[in-house]
């Protein structure tokens, strides 16, 4: 099963205060770990939400809002994708993250195709499963 991992923003992250050499290294270390277990699929910081923009959908309407967005502990500074075998062992590997200070992780499961039960068709599968197979040819 694959997880998100979704490292909340903080005053800093939004502020674009970098990371110390120290948490780097941390940070690389258990990156690394990560790796090693075959657990990391991908993972990344993200910009501030100052550099950033939100799309609104209203019927066929498109509004392009500019950052930054006022509500920062609603905001992602970065995230990683894993793949594990439970939620538990995911919780696990999350509580050795090098973090400290009041730092918020959310851990969300992906949905995966037979989450979706009758409503994936077979050709709607077949596509998807075309997609991933093209998207992972790229990388």
């Amino acid at each position: 099963m694959r997880f998100m991992v979704i490292v909340k923003a903080d005053k800093d992250t939004e502020a674009g205060v970098m990371p110390s050499e120290q948490l780097l290294t941390e940070m690389g270390n258990y990156n690394e770990e990560l790796v090693k277990a075959g657990i990391m699929l991908a993972g990344e910081g993200l910009q501030p939400s100052s550099k950033g923009v939100r799309v609104k959908f209203s019927g066929h309407q498109r509004t392009v809002i500019d950052g930054p967005f006022t509500e920062s502990k609603e905001l992602i500074a970065g995230f990683w994708l894993w793949q594990v075998k439970s939620k538990d062992e995911a919780i696990e590997w999350l509580k050795r993250a090098p973090f400290d200070g009041g730092t918020e992780i959310e851990l969300r499961q992906v949905f995966e195709a037979e989450d979706f039960g009758a409503e994936l068709t077979p050709e709607l599968r077949e596509r998807e499963e075309r997609l991933r197979a093209q998207v992972a040819a790229k990388s």
